[in-house]
């Protein structure tokens, strides 16, 4: 029986995220900026000699054949010409529709990994295009670098000189729905484009942001709290919002300071993926 190779799925933020207008296809031209958390899921991989994907345990409302990590795993086995199996665990500490991209990085770590295991040799620009098809976020966990995205997300320029702060990120007991968000007709897409060096400023908002809290004002108020000890931003279309601190420290004592009913975990931002760490070695 082979062995377990366990591996990273990190979370993300959107630092910021720019909604430019809505094109013909229904999808939202996008600029954001992409760094990763030492913070994030993790999956174990052991490899099988049938053609038989398991994944255990299984997610609450989510359907085997719908869960990313097994479309991700279809999507490679149906490029192999040889019976390709897995056995997949998960263990899952990103919430659903926080924001954070647990789905994606999922996807992604899954992608990256059973293309290894599996010896399939597909390069990682063939492994964004399969991960696209997943979601918009997929393709920058499977690159691996803290990058400022365009188009619908897909077209990355790696930010490698991004700072590396400690986050401090509050998860709010909402689920957000993505697409409620970007159909809300209270949605701001027309905000001009902003360069690459003005995004690593820290200079962009998110367009999202409003509309989250009008829906869920229980965001508005963990914004409006968050906001008094450092500036406070939703991430991707929300729920979970974060503030940025020069030390782990400074981090730990602000979330001391919050409600207890309220969520939170400390991490540091990263601009290269721990997954890619596991699986090609350092940078």
């Amino acid at each position: 029986m082979a062995d377990w190779l366990s591996v990273p799925a990190p979370a993300k933020l959107n630092l910021m995220l720019h909604i430019l207008g809505r094109r013909d296809d229904g999808y939202h031209e996008l600029q954001t900026l992409f760094q990763f958390l030492d913070y994030g899921d993790e999956l174990q991989f052991r490899q099988r000699d049938d053609n038989e994907i398991t994944l255990t345990p299984a997610i609450d409302g989510v359907d085997f054949e719908d869960n990313l990590i097994i479309r991700a795993a279809r999507a490679l086995q149906a490029l192999s010409e040889k019976p390709c199996g897995a056995d997949i665990r998960l263990h899952k500490v990103l919430p659903m529709g926080g924001g954070l991209g647990g789905g994606s990085s999922d996807a992604a770590t899954t992608l990256l990994t059973l293309n290894k295991l599996w010896q399939l040799h597909l390069s990682l620009e063939q492994l964004a295009d399969i991960g696209l098809r997943l979601g918009a976020d997929v393709p920058v966990f499977v690159h691996g670098q803290a990058a400022f995205a365009e188009g619908v997300g897909e077209i990355l320029t790696p930010t490698p000189e991004l700072d590396e702060p400690w986050y401090l990120v509050v998860v709010p007991q909402v689920h957000v729905n993505t697409g409620k968000i970007f159909s809300n007709k209270c949605l701001t897409r027309n905000t001009a484009a902003i360069s690459i060096r003005t995004a690593l400023r820290r200079e962009g908002n998110n367009d999202c942001q409003a509309v989250v809290s009008m829906l869920h004002p229980e965001i508005g108020k963990a914004l409006n709290l968050l906001n008094n000890f450092s500036p406070a931003k939703l991430t991707g279309t929300g729920a979970c919002i974060f503030s940025s601190f020069s030390s782990e420290l400074e981090a730990i004592k602000v979330s001391k300071q919050l409600p207890a009913e309220y969520s939170t975990f400390v991490a540091k931002g990263i601009n290269h993926s721990p997954t890619h760490k596991v699986l090609f070695g350092p940078s």
